[in-house]
């Protein structure tokens, strides 16, 4: 799936999101603007295309940190 058959939430959720710092749902919502309910469907579209990273919480359990995939590294053909 690509960028731009997600939603438009989803892609700014995206555009959030980093591969090595975990943003929790609130602090998404900060800095996107989303509403609440717009943020879980925007992370079960990006969950649902395996784009999403959800990890436990060590500091607050009751919160959920979520971050993106890191892309695969291309390899190497060997000739």
């Amino acid at each position: 799936m690509t960028k731009t058959e997600l939603p438009k939430s989803s892609i700014k959720v995206l555009t959030v999101l980093d591969p090595y710092n975990s943003l929790t749902h609130k602090e998404i919502a900060q800095l996107t603007g989303l509403s609440p309910r717009t943020i879980r469907y925007a992370l079960k579209k990006l969950k649902d295309h395996d784009m999403l990273v959800e990890k436990f919480n060590f500091r607050d359990a009751r919160q959920i940190l979520y971050s993106t995939k890191i892309p695969a590294a291309p390899t190497q053909a060997t000739v």
